[in-house]
């Protein structure tokens, strides 16, 4: 893949020419921890002069480990890699593969080190500081670029490692724990502290050569973990966090201390549905349709999708209905249309869901866990779907004394993701959150979901008729009777037919200010008017603010592409999908509609009548556990008063 337009190369002979002091560092040197404490088992090889490494007897007893400040003789990460499997004489492909990533990330890491110091003028510095001739002004200013330094080549080195070992990992998993050898003095120190660390986790967990691997990477994502949590609070970093390298020859994209990934697609195993075996649900079956194909759009060269510029992309979308109305059924349609897309156009997909299984005991595991799900989800060099269902037992309600750690953990990592102050919407990828209790969900995540699909299942005697046909299969002779099949399922004129019943609330609360509105200012035609009866929402429900009203005029913008790309264009990628950017986006101006007032009083009426909706189930169910309280009350009492008496 090419460079994009804010992107630097790095170049192979930047990055090679430190092989010899990163393969010097695998060799050997002398570590004394200052915050973890060592805990490796005794060392796995005697070094004697003029004789080559050979294996020494190792503790078969699983555990068994001798606690200790620092090895006598150093730290030798080659050989204790090399003891991974054993007595074996000769290295394996997985062991060589792990000493050229972590050769390659040493390599990496020093070379982006490198090119910090030469654009902040740490290294003139450096050598200030040799010679004795620093001055006492710039003291403040040489510590604080040593300790970005640190962060920057730590967290380089795991990226690029946990990057280069990804497609070779296998089933096997290992829990490492936290890094805490995370020193900042400078860079070498930073990188002798965690490689000090590193040894010290494969001596415990890596009791074979699959467990070498999982341990390895999960010790850089550990590692990078806590790189970036200290590069928050760290200063004269804009160099590193405002610029972009790429390492052509491993693919590898180097964006600040945002974890890089393999553009590879997941494996699906689960399955789809045709859009014709979505019975009812005609707006949100309509508006999935239309976003895998705008996801298609996405321009993998500039990194950006026209519609994202254009306006009318949907980045988050809440689907909400009753148990059983078909929210399972319409993520299968969805998934299996960008599955089916993005095979034609020979892109990675990536498909994940956020489950329950996420929730996790540990302090911070859970957060850690949305962390993931949300980067690998992001990744520009795929398109990627992330589903959250039932979003109202995974992500806890503030201010709920039922919700767990956990759970609130997950609500705090997915608002800063869906709209937080570093989130970029490229268009590459959409989060749909579904769930039969959305009066449930945190206002404020709820909220940032930036569409609303109500699935409501079947509705009409035809649906009734078709989802009937369709479930009961062709092993019966049972005549179908007085019906077109599936001719209520035409999705143009359903669409057409529900974006119009919302010409009117469909809620009561609602209908009451809708109608209070208009007999004061007429019909809705003008901006002001418009306005005039947004206020009076907000004055009905406070919770209606002004991310309410950027989600709805959103909407309006999705209306206004109120078109299919067309499905030759999806067939034929040359047709559409391997055009230039520019193209592409001319192509999808062309097809654009105007925005009519119609369309704005339609889609603040969906959007209103959804959080009314949430507020009146919510408030039912918070007057259902009072009433119940007060019932408890009362029988303890009366049972209280019988003892008594």
């Amino acid at each position: 893949m090419s460079l994009t337009s804010d992107q630097m190369e790095l170049r192979e002979n930047d990055i090679v020419k430190h092989y010899a002091a990163a393969v010097a560092m695998l060799d050997g040197f002398d570590h004394t921890p200052r915050v973890a404490k060592g805990a490796a088992a005794a060392p796995v090889a005697e070094r004697s002069s003029g004789i080559g490494t050979r294996r020494r007897f190792r503790s078969t007893t699983p555990g068994l480990v001798t606690r200790s400040t620092a090895r006598p003789e150093g730290v030798h990460l080659i050989d204790r890699i090399e003891a991974a499997d054993g007595d074996d004489p000769l290295v394996s492909p997985a062991q060589a593969v792990v000493m050229q990533a972590l050769r390659r990330s040493l390599a990496i890491s020093l070379a982006v080190g490198e090119a910090f110091g030469e654009r902040t003028g740490l290294g003139d510095l450096k050598r200030a500081n040799l010679q004795g001739t620093l001055s006492a002004d710039r003291k403040q200013e040489f510590a604080e670029l040593l300790t970005a330094e640190a962060l920057i080549q730590l967290h380089v080195f795991g990226n690029a490692c946990a990057y280069l070992l990804t497609p070779h990992l296998g089933d096997a998993t290992v829990e490492v724990g936290e890094a805490e050898e995370v020193l900042t003095d400078n860079g070498q120190l930073a990188l002798h502290g965690c490689l000090w660390e590193l040894d010290q986790k494969i001596a415990i967990h890596a009791g074979d050569v699959p467990k070498l691997i999982a341990t390895v990477e999960a010790y850089a994502e550990q590692l990078m973990e806590k790189a970036a949590l200290r590069a928050q609070t760290a200063g004269r970093l804009e160099p590193f966090t405002g610029a972009s390298w790429r390492v052509e020859a491993d693919d590898l994209s180097i964006n600040g201390f945002t974890p890089a990934s393999k553009a590879k697609s997941s494996t699906l195993t689960m399955t789809f549905k045709k859009p014709n075996e979505v019975v009812g649900n005609h707006i949100a079956k309509y508006q999935a349709m239309r976003l895998a194909k705008m996801l298609m759009a996405y321009d993998f060269d500039r990194r950006v999708n026209p519609f994202a510029e254009l306006g009318g992309f949907i980045f988050t979308f809440m689907g909400d209905g009753k148990p059983g109305t078909g929210k399972t059924t319409l993520i299968q349609m969805m998934a299996g249309l960008i599955n089916d897309y993005c095979q034609v156009a020979g892109y990675a997909f990536r498909y994940q869901n956020l489950s329950t299984d996420n929730i996790d005991s540990y302090q911070g595991k859970s957060g850690q866990n949305a962390k993931a799900f949300i980067n690998n989800v992001i990744d520009p060099g795929v398109i990627g779907f992330g589903t959250i269902d039932d979003i109202d037992q995974l992500a806890g309600k503030r201010g709920d004394r039922q919700s767990s750690a956990g759970q609130l953990e997950i609500t705090a990592v997915l608002m800063e993701s869906f709209a937080g102050a570093n989130t970029v919407v490229r268009g590459n990828c959409t989060f749909g959150m579904f769930s039969n209790y959305p009066e449930n969900v945190d206002d404020a995540l709820r909220q940032r979901a930036g569409a609303r699909f109500l699935v409501d299942g079947p509705q009409t005697r035809e649906d009734y008729i078709d989802i009937l046909a369709l479930l009961m299969g062709r092993n019966h002779t049972i005549p179908l009777g007085d019906h077109e099949l599936f001719e209520a399922q035409e999705i143009k004129r359903a669409v057409a037919a529900s974006f119009a019943s919302h010409a009117r609330p469909h809620e009561a609360g609602l209908l009451e200010v809708f109608d209070r509105v208009h007999s004061q200012v007429g019909e809705l035609d003008t901006i002001a008017k418009l306005g005039t009866y947004l206020k009076a929402i907000q004055e009905a429900d406070e919770r209606f603010t002004g991310r309410a009203i950027k989600n709805i005029t959103d909407a309006v913008k999705v209306r206004a592409m109120d078109f299919e790309l067309p499905d030759e264009w999806m067939e034929n990628p040359d047709l559409f999908l391997f055009q230039g950017y520019e193209r592409k986006k001319a192509m999808i101006e062309e097809l654009r509609v105007p925005i009519t007032t119609e369309m704005v009083v339609q889609e603040i009426n969906r959007y209103a009548d959804s959080e009314f909706r949430y507020a009146d189930k919510s408030d039912e169910v918070a007057i259902d556990a009072m009433v119940r309280d007060f019932g408890r009350q009362e029988a303890a009492k009366k049972r209280y008063l019988e003892g008594k008496g």
